[in-house]
């Protein structure tokens, strides 16, 4: 059983990958793999169906961990093609919203199942027999209206939310990477706007100090902003090329002395003219 599953899983992986090669993320992407998916699960049940499970152990290991490994996939490629298709029309903003919403989505159903959490990123083992064994469910344990409606005989009450957690670990990243390009995007046209006329005349490395300065103290949307659309926007408003500014904070780091030099001698500067004002 678990060689056939494993086989299963590795067949839809190389399918799915060939897809994202040929469609590149489109919508088409989704509904292909959504297809894909819905057949390598009625194969997996008809297998356990007609085979069954030689003891407990093997049917926890199915339900746990097998099941729920393609079954994540159903419900991500699902779940992006609705977001993107209920994707509104409008500028970056409103695009964020529609974007911060889904996150919170994905919170609240980890709110609400914190406790299952816990025990599934632990790997616990000690409900098992109650969370990933067909016919035990404890109406105690959190259940989904979803289980009631399952059919039974290929569903576990917690087998769906073990594959909810996986896909939505997915989900997270796909909706952090389009915030974070809605965000660069924003930015650059932003920038190309302004046009300014500033030009930074003091050292390349100099600035890159002070950006990883400002990152680190969070005073762009209360930090949340990438380090690199900081970096083009200084780029862009005074009308310099950081080049690999990666490699040049780790250079800046792995100075023995005098790591922050610039950002030293602005604190010097401002202190002396206060003073200067003072004696004024």
């Amino acid at each position: 059983m678990n060689d056939f599953c494993k086989n299963i899983i590795r067949d839809l992986d190389d399918e799915i990958n060939e897809l994202s090669i040929e469609f590149n993320g489109s919508l088409a992407l989704c509904e292909k793999a959504i297809g894909l998916t819905i057949d390598k699960i009625a194969k997996l049940k008809q297998v356990v169906l007609k085979r069954g499970f030689k003891d407990i152990e093997e049917e926890i290991h199915f339900f746990k961990h097998l099941k729920p490994n393609v079954l994540s996939k159903l419900i991500y490629y699902n779940s992006i093609y609705k977001i993107e298709t209920k994707k509104p029309y409008g500028g970056e903003k409103v695009i964020e919203t529609h974007l911060n919403n889904e996150l919170f989505n994905l919170k609240r159903f980890f709110d609400n199942n914190l406790e299952f959490y816990k025990y599934y990123r632990t790997n616990s083992t000690y409900l098992d027999h109650k969370y990933f064994v067909r016919g035990k469910y404890d109406i105690k344990l959190s259940l989904d209206t979803y289980y009631f409606e399952s059919d039974h005989s290929f569903s576990t009450s917690h087998d769906y939310k073990v594959a909810k957690i996986i896909a939505n670990d997915l989900i997270q990243v796909y909706l952090e990477d389009n915030l974070s390009n809605n965000i660069r995007y924003s930015t650059l046209k932003s920038a190309e706007k302004i046009k300014s006329t500033l030009v930074w005349t003091a050292s390349k490395t100099a600035l890159i100090e002070l950006i990883y300065a400002l990152h680190t103290q969070g005073v762009f949307g209360n930090g949340t902003i990438d380090i690199k659309v900081i970096a083009t926007y200084f780029e862009q408003t005074f009308n310099v090329d950081l080049g690999d500014f990666y490699h040049t904070f780790l250079e800046l780091r792995n100075r023995k002395t005098n790591r922050t030099k610039f950002i030293d001698t602005l604190k010097e500067g401002l202190l002396r003219r206060m003073d200067d004002q003072e004696e004024k």
